[in-house]
């Protein structure tokens, strides 16, 4: 059996959200012996580069997740044209929502209905559109920024499992980004409906976004706000945070025409050009 599907079967027996807690317990920690030497080990082991962190100097973070979260130097990530890419990380799977299912990895598919947590009516919007996943790997920037300006109307916690989301896991586990704990972000665009998914992985502590803060569920049901009051991001504008990482999973209404020099697992950064649409039809005008 190959090491990957051990890995993904194993994690089905783990107590996701209770290790999760645990991580989330130590990384909001503020005994500066320990947070230093917790930061100072993931910096080793992953490599991060700290010379494009606003703030280089590890120690001088209160906690762990002040240190993940990390903001960057204004000129680290220069924007592209057209559609930007919303985080670091590896551009996983991308391409057209075809008979209502994104890609997962080869061999899995799952439903635009499913991630958006059963809600049918939000689905139809994305039918015939295009869809991008963006892996964020922990040495990654862990901010997720809009990848075109839009007005955000709902916001959706729906609640699920926490399997880790790499690409061993995205092999092996079925459904996973629509099985997995996620926050669905609904925007209108001038490009039509766009959906920005953060899915919640195994250790992810938690998922902060700029205009409610901290997730935190109050049942085990799929909550729903709407937003009477409009809530306007720029396009390039933070929008939330994994403390931990995760995915991204974009869904947009129009057809997007990525870039033909993009793969999948090409790596990507922040801001960094997708693609672009071709001028906005009459239903999206």
């Amino acid at each position: 059996m190959p090491l990957s599907k051990l890995f993904s079967l194993l994690q089905y027996p783990i107590p996701h959200h209770l290790l999760s807690r645990l991580v989330g317990f130590f990384a909001e920690c503020r005994v500066a012996w320990l947070k230093n030497a917790l930061i100072r080990a993931f910096i080793k082991a992953f490599k991060v580069d700290m010379r494009e962190a606003a703030e280089p100097d590890p120690t001088a973070y209160a906690t762990f997740n002040d240190f993940f979260t990390r903001a960057l130097k204004p000129d680290a990530r220069p924007l592209g044209e057209g559609l930007l890419s919303p985080a670091d990380g590896n551009l996983s799977q991308f391409g057209p929502i075809e008979a209502d299912r994104l890609l997962q990895a080869k061999g899995h598919r799952f439903s635009v209905v499913d991630l958006l947590g059963g809600d049918v009516e939000a689905a139809r919007r994305y039918s015939g559109g295009s869809y991008a996943n963006v892996y964020l790997s922990p040495k990654d920037y862990h901010r997720v920024h809009m990848p075109l300006a839009g007005t955000l109307t709902e916001m959706v916690y729906v609640p699920g499992r926490l399997f880790s989301v790499n690409s061993a896991t995205t092999d092996h586990v079925p459904n996973l980004f629509a099985r997995n704990e996620r926050l669905v972000c609904h925007f209108d665009t001038e490009y039509g409906p766009m959906a920005v998914v953060l899915v919640g992985a195994m250790i992810v502590a938690a998922i902060e976004t700029v205009w409610a803060g901290q997730t935190t569920p109050l049942s085990g049901q799929v909550q729903r706000v709407r937003f009477d009051q409009p809530i306007r991001l720029e396009r390039g504008e933070e929008m939330g945070r994994f403390k931990l990482g995760s995915t991204v999973v974009l869904a947009f209404a129009g057809k997007v025409d990525f870039d033909t020099s993009l793969t999948p697992k090409t790596k990507v950064s922040m801001g960094q050009s997708l693609g672009g649409f071709p001028d906005p039809g009459p239903e999206f005008v």
